[in-house]
């Protein structure tokens, strides 16, 4: 199975993990994720069916983590 585990720093972790956590929930066709933070990292996990299964769920998770990171930024003063 295709895997893939991204590894996300900074200050908006804590923020990202809440942001994600509702989606890694859901049943995602052909995909299994996972979400878990050590220390000040968060790691997201994706294991996939297929390749295009994991492309799919990677370019999701991504766009999601960069819009929330960019609100994040925008919002605090």
């Amino acid at each position: 199975m295709p895997r893939a585990e991204i590894r996300i720093e900074g200050n908006e972790v804590a923020i990202l993990r809440r942001v994600l956590a509702p989606e890694a929930g859901r049943d995602i066709p052909k995909a299994k994720i996972r979400l878990t933070v050590k220390g000040q990292a968060l790691f997201l996990s994706i294991e996939a069916e297929d390749t295009s299964a994991l492309r799919a769920a990677l370019n999701s998770y991504l766009r999601w983590a960069d819009v929330a990171a960019n609100v994040v930024k925008e919002v605090r003063p």
